[in-house]
């Protein structure tokens, strides 16, 4: 039950009734009339803006329009009022057996409730995380495979067909030189003394069990091999080695992906760069030129040639970009076009990329490719995942990758669980900078959002347990409570939990559109936090208590909105990657 689509389509009705009666012209466009939570909520339930964008093409003042609007919204049953505010916008109030309805479609639809069919089937790529391979996840990397993580279940939940994919940079300079990191670390585990590890290669400890792997799988061979030889044989096993790292820190964090895409598969076989590169040019997209030298670039550092250029200004980024470097090897972003040339092939039209903070600058250039190798026939839309800042107890926590001294994923994992990591990854919107406090994340307040949403969820099962003591036919599901007479709930504060409930669906789309998972962690507080204050009020006034050992008619129908709560409750955190607990310790 989308409670927004319902008010909708009883305003369209209520149009289409005008219209047949003479009243307005036929003809008019529907399509921009919308239902949405007025700006304040003592104006009412639902405003609607239906007089506003129709009052031009039926000729009439937005106020006498929307005059002859809530005449015919007036008389509905479940309606307690309609008012015109401003210049015609309609503010709706309804009577408490229209939210009751809420609790009826909750229980009836289970963990179904809150699904909507944006999607329509259609298939959509969510290409997350796709780190180096050159390393543990550190907690930076844990904002963006969260994000991308949630947005795959959320766009699934909304009736997309969802891929989701993790790009292996497993070519060029940084895989060199974390192959010749595993090769001095092949060297020490055969006893040498290998001494300070070079500038440029990676220090960590994390690289001395590829060393031993390599003894174990070639003994003393790979001391008598010349580098171009050793090179790839020792970069392959350190790129496996990483990539299983990696992939055991994502399951850490109950992060999947379908699709593990390595970049070095663009340049086998048919050279899939190649081919893209010639495909653009065939388009009249490619061509050879002349930049001229970045504001700010070292003199020494800038070389004028000429560059194979692709056309990217014609697809508004600011400059044309190159596809070849001065030693004939490809640049990143003509691989990088290369792959998203590939998903294309692939049959998605719908693509998401999740980016770090670093590649901010990267945007238009990438989607001025899809643009030009789909024909302006597929979207791209690219989420930037800022900076994770980590402190304990308000300590800065310092993480350097190079250095060898990064706190890692794992290590988060551990010390906090996972649920709380997933929960405050995303209860902030993700292009704004994120403080994530260690200490902080494990308190049992109001002020710990993920521990206070999860105990509203124990809450709610410790009621049934409560229940059964005083009612023992009563639990959840039980035909007492499914069957319950919701007229018993009458207070206001049931009320406002009811609405709270309506609000799920739409949530859910509004999320779904904006490709924003923040707003369900958002909203889950907002729930939370009013079913708390329901319980408090109880505790205060005992004829609000959820549980009437004299009155088991309103028992009953309290129960049935404690389950639908729970519902709820574990549904959007299920949409988080988030347990929901049925108790608490």
């Amino acid at each position: 039950m989308n409670v927004h689509a319902l008010v909708h389509a009883r305003i369209i009705a209520a149009l289409q009734a005008l219209q047949s009666e003479g009243a307005l012209p036929s003809g008019l466009d529907f399509k921009n009339v919308e239902v949405s939570p007025p700006r304040e909520a003592a104006h009412g339930d639902l405003a609607s803006n239906a007089a506003l964008v129709l009052a031009k093409a039926a000729r009439m003042k937005p106020r006498d329009l929307a005059e002859k609007l809530a005449g015919k919204l007036r008389v509905l049953p479940d309606v307690e009022s309609v008012e015109v505010a401003g210049a015609g916008f309609l503010n709706l109030r309804f009577a408490p057996r229209f939210w009751h309805g809420v609790v009826t479609a909750i229980l009836q639809e289970g963990d179904a409730y809150g699904r909507v069919d944006l999607g329509r089937g259609e298939r959509i790529n969510v290409e997350y995380v796709s780190a180096n391979p050159t390393g543990p996840m550190h907690v930076g990397h844990c904002r963006g495979a969260v994000f991308g993580d949630a947005l795959a279940t959320l766009l699934a939940f909304a009736g997309y067909e969802v891929t989701r994919e993790y790009y292996i940079n497993d070519a060029g300079a940084q895989v060199d030189a974390l192959a010749r990191s595993a090769y001095l670390r092949y060297r020490e585990a055969l006893g040498e003394d290998i001494g300070a590890i070079p500038a440029g290669l990676y220090p960590g400890d994390y690289v001395k069990p590829v060393g031993a792997a390599l003894v174990q799988e070639y003994g003393h061979t790979l001391l008598n091999f010349p580098e171009e030889r050793w090179l790839p044989l020792v970069r392959e096993a350190a790129i496996a080695a990483m990539l299983a790292v990696i992939k055991e820190d994502l399951a850490a964090l109950n992060v999947k992906h379908e699709v593990f895409f390595p970049e070095r598969s663009l340049t086998s076989g048919q050279d899939e760069v190649r081919v893209t590169i010639e495909e653009l040019r065939n388009k009249g997209l490619v061509y050879e030129g002349r930049l001229e030298k970045p504001r700010g670039h070292d003199d020494g550092e800038w070389e004028d040639r000429e560059q194979t250029l692709f056309k990217s200004t014609a697809f508004g980024d600011d400059v044309d970009r190159a596809l070849m470097k001065s030693d004939g090897s490809y640049t990143y972003f003509a691989a990088d076009m290369a792959y998203h040339h590939n998903k294309l092939a692939r049959g998605f039209r719908h693509l998401i990329n999740v980016f770090g903070a670093d590649h901010a600058g990267y945007l238009t250039r990438v989607k001025a490719a899809v643009a030009a190798l789909s024909d302006g026939k597929a979207d791209l839309d690219i989420k930037v995942c800022q900076l994770v800042r980590l402190f304990r107890a308000g300590e800065p926590v310092r993480m350097s990758k190079r250095e060898g001294t990064f706190v890692t994923l794992h290590e988060v994992v551990e010390e906090v669980g996972r649920d709380p990591v997933r929960f405050m990854m995303l209860y902030r919107k993700n292009d704004a900078a994120l403080d994530f406090d260690l200490a902080k994340v494990l308190e049992q307040s109001k002020d710990n959002p993920v521990f206070y949403v999860q105990y509203a969820h124990a809450r709610a099962k410790s009621v049934f347990r409560n229940a059964r003591e005083v009612f023992p036919r009563f639990a959840e599901g039980a035909a007492e409570v499914l069957n319950a007479d919701l007229s018993r709930l009458a207070d206001p504060g049931e009320i406002d939990l009811l609405r709270k409930l309506a609000a799920f669906p739409v949530t859910v789309e509004g999320a779904a559109r904006a490709h924003e998972p923040h707003r369900i962690a958002f909203y889950l507080y907002d729930l939370a936090s009013s079913f708390h204050g329901q319980w408090t009020r109880g505790n205060e006034l005992p004829h609000l208590r959820f549980i009437q050992p004299g009155d088991g008619t309103l028992t009953a129908a309290r129960l049935a909105l404690v389950q639908a709560n729970a519902t709820v409750l574990a549904a959007g955190l299920m949409l988080l990657g988030v347990l929901a607990p049925s108790e608490m310790r």
